[in-house]
Parts: C-alpha cells; sequence; structure tokens
C-alpha cells in the first residue's frame, strides 16, 4: 500500500525510490514563489490604500485587502494535496443567505477570516524565504558540488574547479571525490526536506482548516431547534389548557349543574339514586381534569407568575412547605415554565420517596440568574440518573434555556435540589 503522508514514507528504505522526495520539493518551491507573490501583493495593496486612504478612497481597499487570506488559504489548502492525500476542509460556513453583501458580512464575523489573514502574513514574511533558504541548502548547493567534475571539464579545463565558491579542486581525484561527497549531502538533503515539507504542512492544515475555536454551524442550529421546539412545547401545552379549561371543563361543570338540577327535581327512589351516582361521578371526572389542565399548564402561572404558582404549588404539597422567594417581577414564558415543573417534580419526588417532614424552597435573581433551591429534612439518596426521579428530562430541558441544575442528595440526607437559569426580567406585568 502506498504511504499517504509523508511522515509514512521517511522510516522506510526505499524512500529515496518514491516520489515524496520530489513532492516534498515540489512543496517547498512552490511555497517560496507563492510567498513571494504574496509579499508583493500585500506591500502594493497597503501602499496603494494608504496613499488613497486620504481621499477615502483607500479605506475599502484595506478592507478588501483583509480578505486576501481567503483565495491564498484556499489555494495552500489545494498545496496539501502534495504532500497529504488526505483533503483539507474548508473551515468557512455558507452564508444564510445568497448575494455579495451576505457573503462579506459573513467572511468578517468569521474567526477562520482572520486566521487565514494571519497565515498570509505568516506566509508572505516569515514562511517562503525559509522554504527557499531549505531547498537552496539542501538541493541547489548539493547538486553544485556533485556537478564538480563537470564544472573542472568544462569551465577549469580539466585542471582545476571552484566548489561553491568555498574551495578549489586541482585534481581529478579530488573531483570524484567531492562529487561523491555531495550525492550523499544530496541524500541526506531529500531526507531533511522531506522532514521539513512535512512539518511545514502540518502547520498550514493545523491555521487553515482547525475549527475547534469556532462553534460549528450545524451544532449551532442544532441547539437554536432545540430553543424553538421547546417553546414550540410550551405554545402547545397552552393551547391544550386552553382548550380543556374552555372546552371540555366547561362542558362537564354544565352536565355536573344539571345533574344536581335533576337529582332535585327528582322524588326518591332507584332514579334519584343514579342521578346521585352520575352526579358523583361528573364531580369526580371535573376534578380530575382540573387537575390535569393544572399538570399541564397551570393558569395561575400564566396568569400572575412564577412566585404565584410556586406558591400554589406549596399549597397543594402533602408535606408543609416553608417559602422564601424573592420574585418581584416576571421572567419568560419558557424560565417559568422550567422553573415551576422542577419545583412540582421535586416535591413529588419529597413526599414520595425522602420521608421528610419539611420542605423549604427559595429563590430570587442576582447576577442576571434567576435560581430555585429546594431543601428538605429526608433521608437523601436522591439521583439523577434514576429512572423514576422525573428530573433528567427537567435537567435536559434546563440546559435547553443554558441553565443548570443540580443535585446534592447524601446517603441520609439531607437533600437540596438547585436551579439556575440566565434570564432577565421581561416587561410583563406580575
Amino acid at each position: 500500500m502506498r504511504p499517504r503522508t509523508v511522515w509514512q514514507a521517511l522510516p522506510t528504505a526505499r524512500y529515496l525510490l518514491t516520489s515524496w522526495p520530489w513532492r516534498s520539493a515540489g512543496y517547498l518551491v512552490s511555497g517560496a514563489l507563492a510567498g513571494a507573490a504574496v509579499l508583493v501583493l500585500i506591500v502594493i495593496g497597503v501602499a496603494v490604500g494608504g496613499a488613497l486612504s486620504l481621499a477615502l478612497i483607500g479605506l475599502p481597499l484595506l478592507a478588501l485587502l483583509a480578505l486576501t487570506g481567503i483565495p491564498v488559504a484556499a489555494l495552500e489548502r489545494r498545496r496539501l494535496r502534495l504532500m497529504d492525500r488526505i483533503p483539507a476542509p474548508d473551515p468557512h460556513r455558507r452564508p444564510e443567505e445568497p448575494g455579495l453583501w451576505s457573503w462579506t458580512t459573513c467572511r468578517f464575523r468569521e474567526r477562520a477570516t482572520w486566521r487565514e489573514l494571519g497565515y498570509v502574513l505568516l506566509l508572505g514574511v516569515v514562511l517562503w524565504p525559509l522554504d527557499a533558504l531549505a531547498v537552496g541548502v539542501c538541493t541547489v548547493v548539493p547538486l553544485a558540488v556533485v556537478s564538480t567534475p563537470v564544472v573542472m571539464e568544462v569551465y577549469g579545463d580539466g585542471a582545476e574547479a571552484r566548489v561553491v565558491k568555498l574551495w578549489t579542486v586541482t585534481t581529478w581525484p579530488e573531483a570524484f571525490a567531492t562529487a561523491a561527497g555531495g550525492l550523499v549531502t544530496l541524500m541526506l538533503g531529500c531526507y531533511f526536506l522531506g522532514l521539513l515539507a512535512g512539518a511545514r504542512s502540518e502547520l498550514t492544515r493545523y491555521l487553515l482548516t482547525h475549527r475547534s475555536a469556532e462553534p460549528d454551524a450545524r451544532v449551532v442550529e442544532l441547539t437554536r431547534s432545540r430553543v424553538r421546539l421547546v417553546d414550540a412545547f410550551e405554545a402547545e401545552r397552552r393551547r391544550i389548557e386552553r382548550d380543556l379549561h374552555d372546552g371540555a371543563q366547561q362542558r362537564i361543570v354544565a352536565l355536573t349543574m344539571m345533574l344536581g338540577l335533576a337529582r332535585l327535581d327528582t322524588p326518591p327512589g332507584p332514579l334519584a339514586d343514579q342521578l346521585a351516582r352520575a352526579h358523583e361521578e361528573a364531580g369526580k371526572a371535573l376534578s380530575e381534569l382540573r387537575e390535569l389542565i393544572h399538570g399541564i399548564h397551570p393558569q395561575v402561572l400564566a396568569d400572575y407568575g412564577l412566585r404565584a404558582a410556586v406558591a400554589d404549588a406549596a399549597d397543594r404539597s402533602v408535606i408543609p412547605v416553608d417559602l422564601d422567594l424573592e420574585l418581584p417581577g416576571r421572567f419568560p414564558e419558557a424560565v417559568e415554565a422550567a422553573a415551576y415543573f422542577v419545583v412540582c417534580e421535586a416535591l413529588a419526588n419529597v413526599a414520595r420517596h425522602s420521608g421528610a417532614h419539611r420542605v423549604a424552597v427559595s429563590g430570587g435573581h442576582a447576577g442576571g440568574r434567576m435560581f430555585l433551591e429546594i431543601h428538605d429534612d429526608g433521608r437523601g439518596g436522591a439521583s439523577t440518573s434514576g429512572g423514576g426521579s422525573g428530573l433528567t428530562g427537567l435537567a435536559d430541558r434546563v440546559s435547553v434555556l443554558d441553565g443548570r441544575l443540580s443535585l446534592s442528595s447524601p446517603a441520609g440526607g439531607p437533600t437540596r435540589l438547585r436551579v439556575e437559569i440566565p434570564c432577565e426580567w421581561t416587561d410583563r406585568s406580575a
């Protein structure tokens, strides 16, 4: 199998017989030529833009000069194929809208654009002279030494030859010995060129394809879609709550009243007994429907806010609850809903599993974050990883809002559940 990178070919004995020495030399030579051209372009662009900036014409030119890294980086990524057959990915994301303005604003906002501009400056000032120097030292000088017998015959009339202008060879044995030494130096230089070209390509790949500092567009879109799903979920819950409250609940209320009136107008007997049972069942159905509506999205939360909704949940708790909430205003609907259901689930878990005698619920808003804390005096041992705790889904829901849910419940108690969600007050009246 053919090596895919120069690093795989270098340790092999057949390295000099492969194409990698030629590819390494070609990569460095083309880099030197590209770097020299980039340096000329930068100097001309800065000079012209600086001269015309006095008339404000050069300012757009200087701004566009910052985008020169994009085509140069694209060329550099293509040149990487000389050293690595693995394609170099493009770190730029696709603009959200078509058109030149959308493309330009997108590129100016990307970190990859500025990384590429930095690479262009590095290429034009530092890298290309090093590439040219390496090629000269490792290939041009050894080839000049290897050609000593030819130079002695053609230019020295067989009497003498200057070797790279450093020393003079006057005999044929000395000339051929010098050529042999140059050949060995050339072979070693090919290895050195492979090492240098490999390191150079790795640096280029890191600078022009590395994206760990930038959020992937798919990750950003996934996060946004999760937020949109939560908002849509809350809107659907409120719609179902309104439909049940204004539709089915009102019909059952009317049915209950009609059955109650029928009981009053019916004399004692089997029919009256059946009406009484039907009236009781209708009352139970109404009570269960109200509990269902309250669990979907309590009306008190929508009308009066988180403080009133938590107080209502505390009143319905079978375990006494001490409230200490400093929430004088309203929060975004998604934040209030998430915080409310965390409190409800925590109170339900305390009643079912903790054996606690009292629960304390405290909360407030500080540093741009709303926080709630539920503390009980039970036996402890709770966990968010348990399949039946119900807190895992709530933790995911809080995380969508960029919040955090933490649980401390050592064996023997106490249990402390805390939720923090970044948010600010809204203009909705309390």
